[in-house]
């Protein structure tokens, strides 16, 4: 069945908009896509059972297009080649250029499991080169009718000099009058590409073949259940040509490294020995010159899409900054082949790409007049008498001007440092708000921050904690915001944060302020809402699993991971001893750890959000956990734990350790596998440091719980970063 235009019209379009509705949405770099399950009258049209899962693609109107087609429409390639390409998707129905209906391959993009390329397993990267390799027993007999003066086999060097007249003909001149000025000033003329087409060097003859075009990370899917292990999507830049450009492409694109790409080269050599040994000719020397070629035809694309998305939004300064160097990377590595002499170095690139978005957005707010800021109080928080409503005002409109290292960025917060006139003295203060985005899950059992921040400071606790300043919604951002103190450096500065463990001093420290958790009345806070904590702990977690999008929940079960009902009836085996209940903080990472020079303490407690009533053990069992401590310091904290607090909160605790221990490491197997596969919360230090070892996670995780880990698809646990 080849792929068909949409009939009748009425059921095509009516599915595509219920894909738009109600399918799982799968963003791409030039589509929209939907996976969404067959509709009754969409499966008789396409001849598959009801309910199957399809993807619904959609190009995306905001892109801009900066590639070259050798075919036109992705769905006469995937026609031609579904025969002789096994298990590339199938284009079941398509309404031309608008959207298209293909068959849904079960698993993961590489780059959602795999984000740092250069830690990628060697197995994989084999594999990749190996499936790349089966291309070239795919002849032009397959392949749709190319365009007139197409170059003929084995004429290679007639192929790269077409390579770069169409990359001139499509992306550099339709966009040359929109961006030629910046390029000018990188350094970049308006006839490089045309030298270029002089400068191609003779190559050897080699058999054309079909060419995927773009593959990279995210174009290979990991299946899940390893039947295939690798698939190949994304076809719509295929062409027909030197298979050497292909694997050059693989090589720049994936991005690996030098060793990588002697691997891949290797591996990719080998394969085609086996299917057509004569695409491997000349390729010591002609895959340095594609390899070249392909970095210096790219400097037009990454710079555009760059400028692109300049003119989209105002950039932030850390979005700036790898702007930046991504600019100077692709300059760099085009200097030869495109005359740029000098590079402009990466200040002259910042101070550039900074004038081209004060061009299209206008001047900054920080330049403008100063506008009255609007905000409304919180009546139930009691103003203070040494921060008043005017020093409320200036805070909140130096929040947006705060500059980027003032910012501090958290999973559920954004914090902006600036400076507040607090007891008629200057001091530095936060100005706390939640971030936009999903709702965080299991909220239900958590103490409002502020509450629990002034019951520590009028008990008088002896924590290191901050103080509520003000409560209020509005200000130049929506939503509701805290000022709290600061208990950073005084100059301004990021905070110490004991990433690398707590100093002897700050392990006691942490302990004794826990003890004196004890001390605080929680039950103005939470009027007997303890119970079964551990029981509470294990509702939540399946709950958390329950919750998980789709894809996270397929991945989990395709690596090992149980169902929430198979890991609720795990956890449920075990009991914990009841311990008088206390305040907790609830979140104590390295990160919501502040080394101060308060001598009394030596390390702040921040990021209260989590607080809850509980058994005191937990707090200290997380601790530990998140903050992956060393068996020396935690014996240490342990011992002083125990010797610090009274019997009946510490009973027991000997036994339940490994038990609450194996929770938060459960935990963190799906917590961190959720912010692996959906990219967010990745800029955050904590976040990028547990994904990067997700492998030990897992391993850990399922030795906890008794499973051995799936091997359906080897190169799925291959694919997560080690």
């Amino acid at each position: 069945m080849n792929a068909r235009l949409a009939r009748p019209p009425t059921v095509y379009a009516e599915f595509v908009r219920y894909a738009e509705e109600h399918g799982r949405s799968l963003q791409g770099h030039h589509h929209i896509n939907y996976c969404v399950p067959l509709t009754p009258e969409m499966a008789s049209i396409v001849r598959l059972p009801v309910n199957t899962p399809v993807l619904v693609r959609i190009p995306r109107p905001d892109t801009l297009r900066v590639v070259f087609k050798t075919w036109e429409n992705e769905a006469t390639v995937l026609d031609a080649i579904r025969d002789t390409v096994p298990h590339a998707p199938v284009c079941l129905a398509h309404d031309w250029m608008s959207s298209a209906v293909h068959t849904f391959v079960e698993g993961v993009p590489l780059s959602r499991t795999c984000r740092d390329i250069t830690k990628a397993d060697r197995a994989l990267i084999e594999a990749m080169a190996e499936v790349l390799a089966q291309l070239t027993c795919v002849d032009g007999d397959v392949v749709p009718t190319l365009p007139p003066g197409w170059p003929r086999p084995p004429e290679s060097q007639e192929f790269l000099r077409t390579v770069v007249e169409m990359t001139e003909r499509d992306v550099r001149k339709p966009n040359w009058d929109r961006f030629h000025r910046m390029f000018e000033r990188l350094g970049v003329r308006s006839g490089a590409l045309m030298r270029l087409v002089g400068r191609v060097p003779r190559m050897a003859k080699r058999p054309f073949s079909l060419l995927h075009g773009d593959l990279h990370r995210d174009n290979v899917i990991v299946t899940k259940d390893g039947d295939p292990p690798l698939v190949f999507v994304d076809w719509e830049l295929a062409s027909f040509g030197d298979p050497l450009y292909d694997l050059a492409v693989h090589l720049v694109r994936t991005g690996h490294d030098r060793a990588q790409r002697n691997v891949a080269i290797a591996a990719w050599t080998k394969a085609v020995q086996q299917v057509s040994p004569e695409a491997a000719n000349g390729l010591a020397d002609d895959l340095r010159h594609y390899i070249a070629f392909e970095k210096a035809l790219s400097v037009f694309p990454d710079v555009m899409r760059i400028l692109h998305e300049l003119e989209r939004r105002p950039p932030k300064d850390l979005w700036l900054r790898t702007a930046t160097r991504q600019v100077h990377s692709a300059l760099t590595a085009a200097a030869e082949l495109l005359d740029i002499d000098p590079v402009p170095p990466l200040a002259e690139i910042w101070e550039l790409l900074q004038k081209w978005a004060g061009f299209v957005h206008g001047t900054p707010i920080s330049r403008g007049r100063r506008v009255p800021v609007q905000w409304t109080p919180v009546q139930d928080h009691q103003p203070r008498p040494d921060f008043h409503d005017s020093s409320v005002d200036n805070v909140l409109a130096d929040e947006c001007r705060a500059p980027e290292s003032r910012l501090l960025r958290g999973t559920a917060h954004i914090n902006a440092v600036v400076v507040a006139r607090v007891a008629g003295a200057d001091t530095l203060v936060v100005v706390r708000r939640r971030t936009k985005g999903p709702e965080r899950r299991n909220d239900s059992r958590m103490l409002d921050e502020p509450k629990v921040l002034r019951a520590l400071e009028e008990e008088d606790a002896p924590v290191s904690a901050p103080r509520v300043l003000a409560l209020g919604q509005g200000g130049r951002r929506r939503g509701s915001f805290s000022v709290q103190t600061y208990l950073g450096p005084s100059d301004g500065s990021a905070p110490d944060h004991p990433v690398d463990g707590l100093r002897p001093h700050e392990a006691e420290s942490l302990v004794d302020q826990l003890r004196a958790l004890t001390t605080v009345d929680y039950w103005a806070l939470d009027m007997g809402a303890y119970g079964d904590f551990y029981g509470q702990l294990t509702d939540e977690l399946a709950d958390i699993v329950r919750r998980l999008p789709d894809e996270v929940r397929a991945l989990a079960e395709g690596i090992g991971l149980p169902g929430h009902r198979q890991l609720q009836a795990i956890l449920s085996r075990y009991t914990v001893e009841r311990r008088t209940p206390t305040l907790l903080h609830g979140d104590l990472h390295p990160w919501n750890l502040v080394r101060t020079c308060d001598e009394r303490f030596g390390i702040g407690l921040i990021g209260w959000d989590r607080a809850r009533v509980g058994d005191p053990l937990y707090d200290l069992v997380r601790h530990t956990c998140l903050a992956r401590t060393d068996d020396r310091r935690k014996h240490f904290m342990k011992r002083h734990w125990e010797r610090s607090l009274p019997r009946h909160y510490t009973r027991g605790w000997l036994s339940d350790w490994s038990k609450y221990e194996r929770l938060e490491i459960v935990r963190a197997a799906y917590e961190d596998l959720d912010h692996l596969v959906s990219g967010r919360h990745l800029d955050i230090p904590r976040i990028r440091a547990a994904v990067e070892s997700y492998a030990w996670t897992l391993q850990a995780a399922l030795a906890e719980l008794n499973l051995e880990p799936r091997r359906d698809n080897p190169y799925l646990l291959r694919a997560l970063p080690h």
